[in-house]
Order: C-alpha cells, then sequence, then structure tokens
C-alpha cells in the first residue's frame, strides 16, 4: 500500500490535489487529525481493499491536534517501519495567497488565533517548515489558475495513484413532459423528427424495437442530424477531458421518452462504445409511457 500525505499552506491548492488523486483513483481522506495516522495505516494494511494509494490530507486545520514537526517525525518512523509514504507539500507566494482569500472571501484558519490574514500566511508558512523539508514532492501554485493548476498536479502526479479512470458517459432518453434531467451536461431536443406515436402499428413499440428504430433513423433527416451531432460530440469530448471532467451526460430529448429519444440515444451509445468509450445507456421515461399505454382509458 501506498500512502500520500497532503499537506503545505492553506490556498496553496490541497483540497484540489486531493481531488485530484481521489479522480485518478486513490481513498482520500482530507484533514485527518495527525495522531490518528498509525491506526489508520495499520487498518489499511490489514484489510483486503481494492484501493493501491491511500491520499491523506494533514494540516494546521487540525487546530491545537496539529504539530509539524511531531507529524515529520510520525512520518521518518513510520518510513523506516517500511510503510511506503510520500509527502506532497504545496505552497504559493505571500501575494498569491492574499488574492486568494479576497476572492473567496473565506477566513485562513489561524486568524482564529487573532492573527491577521498577513500575519497568518507568515505564521503557517513557519510552523510548516518540518514538513517542507521532509517533502518528497513541493509544488508551487504561485500565479496558477484553477486549470493551470491541474494540468501541473498531472504533471507532477500523474503517475502516482492507480491508472486514471477512462472517460465514461452516459446517455439518457427523456420525455420532455416530464422535466428535464438534472444531471445532464448535454440536451438535445429530437422532437423535429417524424414521430412514430401518430402510426398506428408504432406508436405502442418504443425506439428499442426494430420496426420504430428503421422508420426513426431511416429519414434522411435522421441521418444528417447524427452526423452533425457526432461531429459536435467529437470536438467537445478532448476539452471536456482536459478540463478535467470524468464522466459526460448526454440526454436526448422527444415529447414522451419512448420513441425518437430512445432510438436516438441507442444510436448515439453505440457510436461512443465503437470509439471505446465506457457508455451506459438509460431511458429515463420509457416505462412510465408503456404502463401509460396499456392502461385503460376511462370513459
Amino acid at each position: 500500500m501506498r500512502y500520500l500525505i497532503v499537506t503545505g499552506q492553506s490556498g496553496a491548492g490541497k483540497t484540489a490535489c486531493v481531488r485530484f488523486l481521489e479522480d485518478k483513483g486513490s481513498f482520500c481522506m482530507d484533514n485527518m487529525p495527525p495522531m490518528m495516522l498509525p491506526k489508520l495505516i495499520e487498518a489499511f494494511d490489514t484489510t483486503p481493499t481494492k484501493f493501491q494509494v491511500v491520499t491523506i490530507g494533514i494540516d494546521v486545520r487540525s487546530g491545537e491536534l496539529f504539530d509539524a514537526q511531531a507529524v515529520a517525525t510520525m512520518i521518518r518512523e513510520l518510513r523506516q517501519r517500511g510503510h511506503q509514504i510520500d509527502t506532497i507539500f504545496m505552497e504559493a507566494s505571500d501575494d498569491t495567497l492574499l488574492d486568494r482569500y479576497k476572492e473567496t472571501r473565506r477566513d485562513h484558519p489561524l486568524t482564529q488565533e487573532g492573527l491577521t490574514l498577513m500575519q497568518a500566511i507568515t505564521e503557517e508558512r513557519t510552523r510548516l517548515q518540518p514538513l517542507r523539508e521532509t517533502a518528497s514532492y513541493v509544488i508551487d501554485t504561485t500565479g496558477m489558475t484553477s486549470r493551470e493548476m491541474k494540468k501541473s498536479l498531472n504533471k507532477t502526479l500523474g503517475n502516482m495513484a492507480d491508472s486514471e479512470p477512462p472517460f465514461r458517459a452516459e446517455v439518457m432518453s427523456f420525455g420532455f413532459k416530464r422535466g428535464l434531467p438534472r444531471q445532464a451536461d448535454l440536451v438535445i431536443d429530437v422532437r423535429f423528427l417524424p414521430n412514430p406515436f401518430y402510426i398506428e402499428h408504432l406508436c405502442r413499440h418504443s425506439g428499442l424495437d426494430e420496426d420504430v428504430r428503421e422508420f426513426v433513423l431511416g429519414h434522411p433527416t435522421t441521418q444528417e442530424f447524427l452526423a452533425k451531432y457526432k461531429d459536435l460530440l467529437a470536438f467537445l469530448i478532448p476539452h471536456y477531458r482536459e478540463e478535467g471532467k470524468q464522466r459526460l451526460v448526454i440526454a436526448v430529448g422527444c415529447t414522451g421518452g419512448a420513441h425518437r429519444s430512445v432510438a436516438i440515444a441507442e444510436a448515439i451509445g453505440a457510436w461512443l462504445r465503437e470509439l471505446g468509450m465506457a457508455t451506459e445507456i438509460n431511458h429515463r421515461d420509457l416505462v412510465l409511457e408503456q404502463a401509460r399505454w396499456t392502461t385503460p382509458v376511462e370513459e
């Protein structure tokens, strides 16, 4: 088991670092009281788990429970016992930290001791020096935007956790009459396509049935639309991945969510799978529509 200790200055990007490693497949625990570290390591060393890397955030937020010199000594002792422990120290310039705190309007942990923001930054830098001296990696985020910080973390820490999880897509059909799916990243309205609901021998079939699928996908308008939409997805997906997004939810809507949207969602999902992308296809309203078809109409 490999252990990563994320520490450093408040506002330097520790939370972003922990989240980055969590996305890479690491088990993460942030703001853990330092005295729990040996027990946590013992628990992971004696319990079977799928995790290969454990990330632990330790810093001055623990208040009286945090002593940088004691934590540094603890880490050295654990390493001497054979545990694989790396320390990641995050830091930034005073001006950068001041700007970030002014932007977020959050309080520095040490201002609770009656210090001004600048005094708190200076005091924290001094207190953390013993941990900085034992760090395996020092990452300076001075002047970095959130996007630049992610790129820096990927460059420095990209191989430290499990292999990066694949980009995943979920393609969902739905009916507009039951509302938009809140989890959707992209929503496309296919109500411009001919509606099988108004064709007697198709109305009680769904987009999963061959006859409805052939009706929907066989129209030249559908083929032109799919070609254009695939081009759009091929353009967007690499940019989503570059921004650190791991999952994309594509929602395809028609009136009821049983015919056109189902057929189109299946076609898009099949295309994404052909590209080698892990893809899940769901039909939110199909069962509800099918139940409505079999419900007797009250006179």
